[in-house]
């Protein structure tokens, strides 16, 4: 019986603690689309994800319909998200620490040439 109790109590607090986790993990996540001049929607740009705080990139490459999605962000770090395919780039856009939301959208429009450097 006592055997019992105690794996009901194990998991008993193994549930609460998934719950717990998985209601406010404190995480965000940044998604959009990418997108052209016109606004069509544009398939397998890379776009660069850069914590500013420790200095790493993440990459994505968008999906058929233009879309990506980077998760598990850090609430406490500060961003720089922009877009490149083939000679065109994207503004580069700051996700600050600031701002609280969990789910934030960006859309990132290609609209300026890439800089070359010879």
């Amino acid at each position: 019986m006592k055997r019992a109790t105690t794996l009901s109590s194990v998991l008993l607090l193994v549930a609460l603690t998934t719950i717990a986790y998985g209601q406010d993990s404190g995480l965000r996540t940044v998604s959009g689309a990418v997108v052209d001049k016109a606004e069509n929607p544009v398939r397998d740009a890379v776009i660069y994800l850069k914590n500013l705080r420790n200095l790493t990139v993440k990459t994505y490459i968008s999906s058929q319909d233009g879309q990506y999605r980077f998760s598990g962000l850090d609430p406490n770090a500060d961003y720089e998200i922009h877009a490149e395919h083939n000679n065109l780039t994207s503004s580069t856009r700051t996700i600050s620490s600031f701002d609280n939301r969990k789910e934030i959208n960006a859309t990132l429009k290609l609209d300026k040439e890439k800089k070359t450097t010879k």
